[in-house]
C-alpha cells in the first residue's frame, strides 16, 4: 500500500504560480455515437471546478454538436455528495450520467458503474499514473478515468513571517502553534480584530478525515487502520495528544466555528487577507494569486509539519469521472468522460485552477510548469503522502470514515475526553471491520 501511494504521489513533480495562456494540445474528440443526446455531469465546485468543467463542456459540445452537456453543481461536503449519489444509484435513475467521484470511492462505487475500459485506448490508459489506474479498476474494470489528484498543503503568509522575524515556515505543530499566535496578537493590535493564526477544515466530514489523519500520522507515525497488518491504530498516546493540540486551537488561533469549515471557509478567510496560515488543498494557489485576491504574491506553500514522528504528512486525494449504470445514453456519457479527463482538459485545469494531472507527460509541459512551479520544491510532500484505508474497508470505507471524523469532531467542540473519544472509536471501528 505504502509503495502503491508513493507511486501514485510521484504524480506531483512541478506546477503552479501565475496564470499564463494555455495552448492545449489539440486532441482527437470521440463522440462514440451520432445519435442525438443529453449527457448530465455532476461536478464540484470548489474554486474553480464548476467554471472549468462547464468551460471543457462547451469545448466539447464544439466538437461534438449531436452530444448536449449539463453540468450539474453538486455539494461541495463530500459527504453529502456521496449522499446525493447515493441516492440516485438506489432508485437506478438516469437522471445523472456521468459522476465525479472521490479517490476513495471507487470500491464503494463499482456496481453503479460502467467499465470504461472500451472507451479508451491502451495508450489513453498508460499515459495516467499507473497507481491512479489501478486504485481505480474494480474486477478488472476500469470504473472511473483519472481526473486530478491531490494532497494536503500548509499556505503560509511571507510577508507576515517576515515582518514578525521568522525566518522560514513552521516545521512542527508546535512551532505553527506558537508563530499563529505571535501574529495573530501583532494583527489585532494592529487593528484587524478579524484576523485569526491558522484556519482549516474542522467540520464533521470527510475533510475532518483528512486532516486529522495528518495530525495523527505526523505525531504518531500510525494511521486509521494499518495497510500492511490491518492493525487498527487510532487508540495510542501520541494520537490522543495530536488531537488535543488541535482542539486547543479552537478559539484561540482558529475562530470557534473552525469546527464547521469546509475547504472553501477556510479558503474565505484565507483568501481575505484574515488568516496567517492555512490547511487545504492545491486548488487553492491559483485562486489566492488571482488577479483580484487581497495577498496576491503575499504568501507560499510548504509541506505540512510534524510531530513526535519527526515526519509530515499529508492525506491522498484526487477525482475521477465515471459513468452511471443506469445512464440512458452510455456512450454519449462516455465521449464526455474521456474527453473532460483528456491531455488537454487537464492541462487547461492545471494551469488555470492549480489541479494536478494525472497524466504523466503533463510534468513535461513547458507551460505547466511554469504555471506551478511550487509542486517541485515539495516533492517530498507527495513521496510521504498518506492514503485513507478505502481499499482496506470495502465496501464500508463511508462508515469507518464517518466513525473517525465523528469522533475527531467531538474532540474539537469539547463533546468528548480525547482518550475515551479514541477507545470507544477503535471498539467501533472493530465492529465495522469484523475485527
Amino acid at each position: 500500500m505504502r509503495k502503491l501511494t508513493a507511486l501514485l504521489l510521484v504524480v506531483i513533480l512541478v506546477m503552479a504560480a501565475f496564470p499564463v495562456a494555455v495552448t492545449a494540445q489539440e486532441p482527437e474528440i470521440k463522440c462514440f455515437t451520432d445519435e442525438e443526446a443529453t449527457v448530465v455531469v455532476a461536478a464540484g465546485a470548489v474554486g474553480q471546478e464548476l467554471e472549468l468543467t462547464r468551460a471543457g463542456a462547451e469545448r466539447f459540445m464544439e466538437a461534438c454538436p449531436n452530444i448536449t452537456v449539463t453540468v450539474l453543481e453538486t455539494p461541495d461536503m463530500v459527504q453529502d455528495r456521496l449522499g446525493f449519489y447515493l441516492q440516485l444509484f438506489e432508485a437506478q435513475s438516469g437522471d445523472v450520467d456521468v459522476f465525479q467521484i472521490d479517490v476513495i470511492w471507487p470500491g464503494d462505487l463499482a456496481e453503479h458503474l460502467i467499465d470504461l475500459t472500451p472507451y479508451l485506448t491502451e495508450e489513453e490508459i498508460a499515459a495516467h499514473f499507473p497507481a491512479i489506474i489501478q486504485n481505480n479498476t474494480v474486477d478488472g474494470a476500469l470504473v472511473g478515468i483519472p481526473w486530478f489528484t491531490d494532497a494536503g498543503l500548509l499556505y503560509y503568509r511571507t510577508d507576515l513571517l517576515e515582518k514578525y522575524g521568522f525566518d522560514a515556515p513552521p516545521a512542527t505543530w508546535d512551532e505553527l502553534t506558537e508563530m499563529a499566535q505571535v501574529i495573530q496578537d501583532g494583527e489585532r493590535a494592529a487593528g484587524n480584530a478579524e484576523f485569526w493564526g491558522f484556519v482549516w477544515q474542522g467540520n464533521a466530514y470527510e475533510g475532518l478525515t483528512c486532516d486529522a489523519l495528518e495530525w495523527q500520522y505526523s505525531e504518531s507515525d500510525t494511521q486509521i487502520v494499518n495497510p500492511e497488518t490491518g492493525e487498527i491504530e487510532v487508540n495510542n498516546e501520541a494520537t490522543i495528544a495530536a488531537f488535543e493540540r488541535a482542539a486547543s486551537w479552537v478559539g484561540t488561533i482558529s475562530p470557534d466555528g473552525v469546527t464547521s469549515y469546509a475547504e472553501e471557509d477556510a479558503r474565505a478567510v484565507w483568501q481575505a487577507g484574515n488568516a496567517a496560515f492555512m490547511r487545504n488543498w492545491p486548488y487553492a494557489y491559483s485562486l489566492g494569486n488571482a488577479d483580484d485576491s487581497p495577498i496576491k504574491g503575499l504568501f507560499d506553500v510548504a509541506p505540512l509539519p510534524f510531530g513526535a514522528s519527526g515526519h509530515g504528512a499529508a492525506t491522498l486525494g484526487g477525482w475521477q469521472l465515471a459513468v452511471s449504470k443506469y445512464s440512458k445514453n452510455p456512450d454519449a456519457a462516455a465521449a464526455v468522460a474521456v474527453y473532460l479527463a483528456s491531455a488537454a482538459e487537464q492541462k487547461i485545469r492545471a494551469v488555470e485552477g492549480s489541479f494536478n494531472p494525472t497524466i504523466m507527460s503533463l510534468y513535461e509541459d513547458e507551460e505547466v510548469l511554469a504555471a506551478a512551479p511550487f509542486f517541485g520544491s515539495l516533492y517530498d510532500v507527495f513521496i510521504n503522502a498518506v492514503a485513507r484505508p478505502s481499499t482496506l474497508s470495502a465496501p464500508n470505507y463511508n462508515a469507518v470514515s464517518t466513525a473517525y471524523f465523528t469522533a475527531v469532531h467531538s474532540i474539537l467542540t469539547g463533546e468528548q475526553d480525547a482518550a475515551v473519544a479514541l477507545e470507544l472509536l477503535e471498539l467501533d471501528l472493530a465492529d465495522l471491520l469484523g475485527k
